[in-house]
Order: structure tokens, then C-alpha cells, then sequence
């Protein structure tokens, strides 16, 4: 499982936590969740890696919001490594398919989805990002996934 589903997971990791040795540590625990948790996926709601992608992005957001990392970003020292971070203004050729539909999107929505499910900001930062009221977030969000589910065929 580990050798099929690693560098898919790691990748959702990566995108909202960019530190590698990080990654590779919540990625260990992502593991260790699926093991413990895998009597709970049921087939009929979804595919195993949906199920795997969820338990990846929650347990990044979940740090990403923890006081702990956001004060480690706070004390670090600006240096050249962040100016190496990927562009994430244009998709790589290599993104997974759910991605590339998501750049297919109006602007407006693409901005929502990837600030959101992405790089897991809550509707209220991202209506703070972006200065739209929180109602218009939501709004884009809503009509972003059904667009979404459409170009999907669900």
C-alpha cells in the first residue's frame, strides 16, 4: 500500500505543509492512521485512495492550524529556501487529475478550491485573503464543486 499510495499522499502533504522533513513525518503518521482507521472505510462511499486523501489533507490541515506550526513559521528566518518554492500559479504537467480539472475552472473558482481544499484556509481566511464578504466564499465554493462534480460525471 505504502509503495502505491505514498508519493500521491505525500504530494497532498506537501502542498500545505512545504517543509520535506515535515511532510515525511505527518506522511508516517498518515500511514499509521489508515492502518488503525481501515475497518472504517466503507467501499460504497467512496474510493480507497479518496478515503486515504481525506485522512492526508485533514491530518496537514490539522497541523497547519496548530499554534505550534504556525509559530514555528512565525520564528523562522527568511532565507533563500523560500524563494525556491514551487510557482503555484501554474499546474505542473504532472499534477493529478483532480487538480488539472480544478484549473479548468473560472478564475474565481479556482482561487476558492485551491486556497480551501488545497491549502486548507478556512472560508473566513479566505474571505479575509481575498477581501470578499464571507457569503461570496461559500457561494464560490458551492458553484465551484458543482462545476467540479460535473466535469467529474458524478
Amino acid at each position: 500500500m505504502y509503495d502505491h499510495y505514498s508519493s500521491a499522499l505525500n504530494g497532498v502533504i506537501y502542498n500545505i505543509i512545504p517543509d520535506t522533513n515535515i511532510a515525511t513525518d505527518i506522511l508516517q503518521e498518515v500511514f499509521v492512521k489508515i492502518w488503525r482507521l481501515i475497518d472504517s472505510y466503507d467501499p460504497d462511499k467512496g474510493k480507497l485512495f479518496t478515503w486515504m486523501f481525506n485522512i492526508a489533507r485533514n491530518t496537514a490541515i490539522d497541523l497547519a492550524r496548530s499554534k505550534e506550526w504556525r509559530n514555528s513559521k512565525r520564528n523562522n528566518r527568511l532565507t533563500d529556501d523560500y524563494a525556491q518554492l514551487p510557482d503555484r500559479s501554474l499546474p505542473p504537467s504532472d499534477l493529478p487529475e483532480l487538480r488539472k480539472i480544478v484549473y479548468s475552472l473560472k478564475d474565481e473558482y479556482k482561487t476558492v478550491i485551491e486556497l480551501s481544499y488545497f491549502e486548507g484556509y478556512t472560508q473566513k481566511e479566505i474571505a479575509t485573503m481575498e477581501q470578499i464578504p464571507l457569503g461570496t466564499v461559500k457561494t464560490r465554493l458551492r458553484a465551484a464543486l458543482l462545476q467540479l462534480k460535473k466535469k467529474i460525471n458524478l
